[in-house]
């Protein structure tokens, strides 16, 4: 029999990858199905049944045209047909996808998926330019946003908690451009960290006291160096009777605890009315009587509110930056705070950022995809004009294996750092030779 699928990529030999054949047919049925059913009644049915509902329409079309498909192809179809008229298109199935991180679409025939850390280039790809449109269209119109020649570029957050970026000519000149960060539904736990070699059980410890004193801690690092997982791993040692209020730009944090607040920003609309700012946020959760603030990420003049909170009674805070080292971190929250027009000397700005801030934690994506802490200090006081800090921990790398893997060592310094007696107060033990120089940990 007549085959439209000659393989199971869905590839037919002579034929683009797609298949012109098979790309022509879901066309045609796409347009026959959407005229046969009421989209506003199937969006509102339960997946199975209007799953259902598109099978069957198409299993008539099929049976009226007499297309010779066999049941496996026909299978495949309905599938098809069923991700064109009420889900992503191509897209649906890298959703699904445990062990896909980021999506990354450049253009109708280009998508890139990260899986492990590392970015490969997927058989996905969409029919035409026409057809990466109606679905990008389709991703931000359901969150009640827009996107064309106007107003070219949209942030906005699918059903699941997704982050989606995506940018249209004429900004994008080899034509559309969609960036989907997943959201995982199972995040990583302290024991996954560890396991996974990013920190160590000294570290957790040292990491795990200081939340729990209320010290103030600011998680430094590039773009997907695991920063916002870090973070929550660490908001989990937040204790269960305090009120936390999270700030997010786009919500990701999953906190355990019963008593937590999430506040979200909102973009303008496209009259540009409407939005509202993590500086809005930060202050109007000031009044909301917090425990704990939780900042996602400070990267504008919120950063000055952040820190007037933690100055003023609400320690214990903690927040992400972007960063390449701890001293990078603290340079750019003094960038961002002069953002906010605070007409004070250098020297008094540096004070009020060592006077609140107390610890910074590094994190640094390798290479391999692996992600690590690799610094953790105490920011100590001031000497002069500059703000002193002391190392505690630190992963010094080493070189790559034969594999391409990042091969290194987690190595203490031997400085005690002196929130440790704040520790103690609180009931939290040291344990011997927890910053013992010569207990190395390989990699």
């Amino acid at each position: 029999m007549f085959s439209l699928l000659s393989d199971h990529n869905g590839h037919d030999e002579g034929l683009p990858p797609l298949g012109v054949a098979l790309g022509n047919l879901k066309t045609r049925l796409h347009r026959q199905v959407v005229e046969t059913l009421d989209l506003s009644v199937i969006s509102r049915m339960d997946a199975t049944l209007a799953k259902f509902e598109v099978s069957q329409v198409v299993e008539r079309i099929l049976d009226r045209e007499r297309i010779p498909l066999n049941r496996k192809e026909r299978e495949q179809l309905i599938v098809d047909i069923h991700h064109e008229v009420m889900g992503l298109g191509p897209l649906e199935p890298l959703l699904h996808d445990p062990t896909v991180n980021d999506i990354l679409v450049n253009g109708a025939h280009q998508v890139y998926v990260e899986r492990r850390g590392r970015l490969e280039l997927s058989d996905v790809q969409f029919r035409s330019e026409a057809h990466l449109r109606k679905i990008i269209e389709r991703i931000v119109s359901a969150v009640g946003r827009r996107i064309d020649e106007s107003s070219p570029m949209v942030d906005a957050r699918l059903a699941d908690g997704s982050r989606i970026n995506a940018i249209i000519p004429p900004l994008a000149l080899d034509g559309a451009c969609l960036s989907i960060r997943r959201f995982m539904k199972d995040k990583l736990q302290v024991e996954d960290l560890i396991a996974h070699r990013a920190l160590t059980p000294e570290m957790v410890h040292v990491l795990e006291g200081a939340v729990k004193a209320r010290l103030n801690i600011l998680v430094s690092g590039g773009t997907g160096s695991g920063k916002t997982t870090l973070l929550n791993v660490l908001s989990g040692y937040i204790p269960a009777e305090e009120r936390i209020v999270t700030i997010e730009d786009s919500a990701e944090l999953q906190l355990r605890q019963k008593h937590v607040v999430r506040l979200e920003t909102r973009p303008g609309n496209i009259e540009g009315k409407g939005e509202v700012t993590q500086r809005e946020l930060v202050k109007n959760c000031l009044r909301m009587r917090p425990d704990r603030i939780v900042l996602g990420e400070v990267r504008g003049n919120e950063t000055l509110d952040m820190l007037q909170a933690m100055n003023t009674g609400h320690d214990g805070s903690l927040t992400t930056i972007h960063a390449n080292s701890p001293r990078d971190a603290l340079a750019r929250v003094e960038t961002l705070v002069s953002l906010a027009g605070l007409n004070i000397s250098t020297k008094a700005l540096r004070q009020y950022i060592s006077s609140a801030l107390d610890v910074v934690v590094q994190m640094t994506r390798f290479s391999d995809g692996t992600r690590r802490v690799t610094s953790l200090q105490e920011i100590t006081g001031m000497e002069g004009e500059t703000v002193t800090m002391q190392e505690i921990f630190r992963f010094e790398q080493t070189g790559l294996d034969s594999a391409h893997r990042t091969q290194g060592r987690f190595v203490s310094t031997g400085v005690r750092p002196r929130f440790m007696d704040q520790l103690k107060i609180i009931g939290m033990d040291e344990p011997m030779g927890l910053f013992n120089p010569n207990h190395i940990s390989t990699v």
